[in-house]
């Protein structure tokens, strides 16, 4: 990859509306494997951005790349204006990042381990504010090993936090968290954004990429599938709406058919007997639901209708569940 020259640190601050972009992003393993394959994306500072994709779709070596953990095999990337072969030093004071499985010494207390991340930066967070912030203060001289799981994920997110970064690396920060610590941590995601500061994040919650991320990209076989709001993205769904039923009785094979064919179905998904039908209009659908089922001489156990969800987007477009993996 040609380096490109580095252009004067005034005017790239000035010119910061882009806070993360990469174009033509890829990697290959080995010669062989592409694990990313052209990848474009851009960032605003300020937003949070979501990357979702199943196990093996590139999001993670994508995230590794922008972090300036993993070289690219080609491709140009910027992070705030910057670039990681001409810019490295102040990117590392300017980035947060959170793993998804971060390791801390758990022979330190916690305000000795936000105290040791502090004194990497020059210009860090108060440690007793990012205590206060991360409602971390009544543990602050407990040792880290003695930590719940919700309170090691909290500390490993201050870790990243007490820099005073101006972007949040956030890998699937809540992934075995209790429901209470999850919407912990999303606040304290929105008070970072509060202040202008910017997040990309992981997830394989569903209804946490839809309440957190002003805008979120797809990914599938080392490219981005869909993009756009989670409003957008539902929005195109074919069928703003899912009825979703089980059957107990006589269900042949022709089923998904039948379904297919009833008034305003734009889809259907089949999963071990419980059926999902993306309509247009429930009300058309349903009463001739019902009246197939009937003549099928079968039985309704279960029949439930709601709005399409960025669950059902996922998907359509990939063909599976992202907690499948």
């Amino acid at each position: 990859m040609i380096a490109r020259r580095a252009r004067p640190l005034s005017r790239i601050i000035a010119d910061m509306e882009i806070a993360v972009s990469c174009r033509g992003l890829r990697k290959t393993y080995d010669g062989k494997v592409e694990a990313v394959r052209g990848l474009d994306l851009a960032i605003q500072a300020g937003e949070c951005f979501g990357l979702l994709g199943p196990n093996g779709a590139g999001k993670t070596t994508t995230i590794e790349i922008l972090e300036g953990l993993l070289p690219p095999t080609s491709g140009e990337i910027e992070i705030l204006g910057l670039t990681w072969q001409a810019h490295e030093h102040e990117l590392r004071e300017w980035l947060g990042i959170s793993l998804q499985e971060t390791r801390l010494s758990e022979k330190l207390t916690v305000r000795e381990t936000l105290e040791l991340f502090a004194s990497f930066y020059h210009r860090p967070n108060s440690v007793p504010a990012i205590l206060e912030e991360l409602s971390l203060v009544e543990k602050a001289d407990a040792l880290v090993g003695k930590l719940s799981g919700g309170q090691k994920q909290r500390l490993a997110v201050a870790t990243a936090l007490v820099g005073n970064p101006k972007i949040l690396f956030l890998d699937e920060p809540t992934t075995g968290l209790d429901p209470q610590s999850r919407r912990q941590l999303w606040d304290i995601i929105r008070q970072f954004q509060q202040r202008n500061g910017t997040v990309l994040l992981t997830t394989h919650y569903m209804d946490e990429a839809e309440r957190l991320c002003d805008r979120l990209a797809i990914i599938d076989h080392g490219q981005i599938i869909s993009a756009g709001t989670p409003a957008e993205l539902i929005a195109r769904l074919s069928g703003h709406h899912v009825v979703e039923f089980a059957l107990s009785g006589a269900i042949d094979d022709d089923c998904d058919g039948v379904w297919s064919r009833l008034p305003g179905v734009q889809s259907v998904r089949n999963e071990d007997g419980h059926f999902s039908l993306q309509v247009e209009e429930p009300h058309e659908t349903i009463p001739a639901l019902l009246s197939a089922v009937q003549q099928k001489g079968a039985r309704l156990v279960h029949l439930t209708t709601r709005q399409a969800s960025l669950e059902d987007v996922f998907v359509q477009l990939t063909g599976r569940h992202l907690r499948e993996e």
